[in-house]
């Protein structure tokens, strides 16, 4: 017989996050727990996959208010369905190919500027193009 619910715990076990981080996540509404009759926290089991998706995400670098976001589209009461997870990952699809053409284009240019050696903001095609953060004065306008 499968347990229904996992302590805070054996979710942390399961997911290879420690304790403090899974009390985290709960703290900004990305999962929720529930309390035994002795108060302490369980998690149902659908929220395993949550916690993996939460991981996923992150480590694409979508910011954690995003992925509050599309999980609070999720059902409550109910473990999400295919249906459910395919919404999500369909909403982030395209930021996703953007973050990707940016970072391939910033990978392809970063040789091209270590080799320059010109450490010049005001002509680095990388970070100011023709200069045009010069109108602003000095000073990071990027950053």
């Amino acid at each position: 017989m499968t347990k229904k619910n996992l302590s805070v715990g054996e979710l942390s076990l399961r997911s290879g996050l420690p304790v403090s981080t899974l009390h985290f996540y709960e703290r900004k509404g990305l999962i929720a727990s529930e309390r035994t009759s002795a108060n302490h926290r369980v998690y149902r089991r659908e929220i395993l996959r949550r916690v993996t998706v939460i991981k996923i995400a992150q480590s694409a670098g979508i910011p954690l208010a995003e992925i509050a976001d599309a999980l609070s589209g999720l059902p409550g009461d109910t473990s999400p369905d295919t249906h459910d997870w395919e919404r999500i990952a369909e909403n982030w699809h395209d930021d996703l190919t953007r973050r990707i053409e940016r970072l391939t284009a910033l990978r392809d240019k970063m040789a091209m500027c270590i080799g320059c050696g010109c450490l010049s903001v005001q002509r680095c095609p990388l970070v100011n193009a023709d200069d045009h953060l010069a109108k602003d004065g000095p000073g990071a306008r990027l950053l």
